[in-house]
C-alpha cells in the first residue's frame, strides 16, 4: 500500500477530504492523457529499465573506482540536479561513501573562478570525466566541456578517449556527433525523456554509482512508485492528492511553497525538486513559486517571517522517521549547560520533536501544512519520492493547464544571451 512509503496528511488546512476528492474525475482525465504529451517516457523507465543496463553502469562505475580519484560530470539544470541530490542525500557528511569516490560538478555556472579553481584541484588526482548532454548545444556544459576535454588530451594524451564517458542522444546533436568521432564510450539519454525528469536514466545513474550509491536499489523504489501511483483513483493515489492539495491551496491564492526538511544532507535534494516544480508549472503567468528551507537551521533566519510575515506560503514538511547514523546527547556532570536532562535522548530524536514543534507551532500560526513522511533516508525510499514528485508535478501543472514538459522561458534566456555574445564578439 502506498501509505506504507508516503504518508501524506495536512495541518492547519481549510482543505477537507470531501473537497479534494471533487477533484476526482478531472485527475482522471489528466491522468489518462498524461502519455499522450511528448517526453513522458519517464512514466515508464522505473518498469522498463534492464538489469543489463544498470549492469553496464555499475562496470562503468566500478572502472572509474579503481582507475580514478575524481570523476567530473559535467552538466547543467536536469542533467545534473537529480544526481547531485541523490549523492548528497545519501553520502556521509564528511569523507566519501565506502564503495565510493569523488564526485564533482561543472557546467552548471559559467564563473572562471570555478572551473580555473577546479583545474589546479584536479592536477594531484586521477581524472573521469562524464559529460552529460542531450543535444550538446547548451552553453555553460558546452564550454565546460571544451576545456575539460583540452584539459584530459594533454594530460592523459590518447588514453583521453578512455577517460572521457558521454551521456546523450542516441541519434542527433553535437555532442553525439564529437563522441562518435572521437570514440567516447556513451549512454544513452532517452529521446522521450525531458532534463528535469531524467534522474532515474544513465543521467543521474552513472554519477551515483561511482558515488557509491545502490542503483539497483534505487530503482526498486521508484519501480514500487510506478506501480503503486499508476491508479487513476485520486482517493488511493497520494501523488495526486499531494498535487491536487497544494493546487486547491494557490487557488486559495497561496502563491509559495515552501519545501521544508530537517537533514541537511537534503539540501540539493530541495535544488532539484526546485527545478522540477518551477520549470514545469511557471508558464502563462501561472503556478507557485518553489522555495526550500532546511531546519532547524532556517528557524533562525526565515522562521520568523514564515510564523508571522505575509500569509502567503505554505509548507511542505519532508520528513524520513529513520536517519543512518545518530548520537545520543552525553550525560556531564558538571551540567553548567542544564541539559543534562537531554541525555538519554539521541540527535535525531531531538531532530524529530523538533519537527513536531515547528509544524504545531506554523500552524497555530495559520500556515497551512502537507506533511509527507518516509519510513527511512535511503536508496530505495528516495527512489520512491523521486518519483513521487515527478508523478505529483505533472499532474500538478496539468491542473493548472500548462504542459509540464517545456520550458519556453528557458529557452528565451538562451536566445537573449547568444544575441548578445554574437552583436560584442
Amino acid at each position: 500500500m502506498i501509505k506504507e512509503i508516503v504518508k501524506t496528511t495536512l495541518l492547519n488546512c481549510s482543505l477537507e477530504n470531501g473537497d479534494i476528492l471533487k477533484y476526482k474525475k478531472q485527475v482522471q482525465d489528466i491522468h489518462l492523457a498524461l502519455p499522450q504529451f511528448e517526453l513522458t517516457g519517464w512514466l515508464e523507465t522505473p518498469n522498463q529499465i534492464q538489469d543489463d543496463l544498470l549492469n553496464s553502469i555499475e562496470r562503468v562505475a566500478t572502472e572509474i573506482r579503481a582507475c580514478a580519484d575524481i570523476l567530473v560530470v559535467i552538466g547543467v539544470g536536469g542533467s545534473f540536479l537529480g544526481a547531485r541530490a541523490i549523492q548528497e542525500a545519501l553520502k556521509p557528511y564528511f569523507g566519501l561513501a565506502e564503495h565510493g569516490i569523488e564526485v564533482v560538478y561543472v557546467g552548471l555556472n559559467m564563473s572562471g573562478a570555478y572551473i580555473k579553481e577546479l583545474l589546479a584541484y584536479l592536477d594531484k588526482k586521477q581524472v573521469y570525466v562524464n559529460v552529460i548532454s542531450k543535444s550538446g548545444g547548451t552553453m555553460e556544459p558546452a564550454l565546460a566541456f571544451r576545456v575539460m576535454r583540452l584539459y584530459m588530451e594533454e594530460r592523459y594524451g590518447e588514453k583521453a578517449t578512455e577517460r572521457i564517458i558521454v551521456t546523450t542522444d542516441a541519434e542527433n546533436g553535437i555532442l553525439k556527433k564529437i563522441a562518435d568521432q572521437a570514440g567516447y564510450r556513451q549512454f544513452v539519454i532517452p529521446s522521450n525523456v525531458g532534463g528535469r525528469y531524467s534522474v532515474l536514466t544513465p543521467v543521474g545513474l552513472l554519477p551515483v554509482a561511482v558515488a557509491g550509491v545502490n542503483i539497483h536499489e534505487l530503482i526498486a523504489g521508484a519501480k514500487q512508485a510506478a506501480q503503486e501511483l499508476s491508479a487513476s483513483d485520486l482517493a488511493n493515489n497520494d501523488a495526486y492528492k499531494y498535487a491536487v492539495m497544494r493546487h486547491m491551496l494557490y487557488e486559495q491564492g497561496y502563491s509559495i511553497e515552501l519545501l521544508a526538511s530537517f537533514e541537511p544532507g537534503l539540501n540539493k535534494f530541495h535544488e532539484w525538486w526546485k527545478q522540477l516544480f518551477g520549470e514545469s508549472e511557471g508558464k502563462e503567468k501561472k503556478g507557485l513559486y518553489p522555495s526550500t528551507v532546511n531546519f532547524s537551521t532556517d528557524l533562525h533566519s526565515i522562521g520568523q517571517f514564515i510564523q508571522d510575515g505575509s500569509p502567503i506560503m505554505f509548507e511542505t514538511l519532508l520528513h524520513f522517521h529513520e536517519i543512518e547514523g545518530d548520537l545520543q546527547v552525553p550525560f556531564d556532570s558538571r551540567n553548567e549547560d542544564g541539559l543534562n536532562y537531554l541525555s538519554n535522548r539521541t540527535f535525531n530524536e531531538i531532530n524529530t520533536i523538533s519537527k513536531q514543534g515547528t509544524a504545531l507551532a506554523h500552524s497555530e500560526g495559520g500556515v497551512p501544512i502537507i506533511q509527507l513522511e518516509l519510513p527511512k533516508l535511503d536508496e530505495y525510499h528516495l527512489g520512491y519520492l523521486i518519483y513521487f514528485f515527478m508523478k505529483a508535478c505533472a499532474m500538478s501543472a496539468c491542473l493548472l493547464e500548462v504542459n509540464p514538459f517545456d520550458q519556453p522561458g528557458v529557452e528565451a534566456y538562451k536566445s537573449k544571451m547568444l544575441e548578445l555574445l554574437k552583436e560584442n564578439k
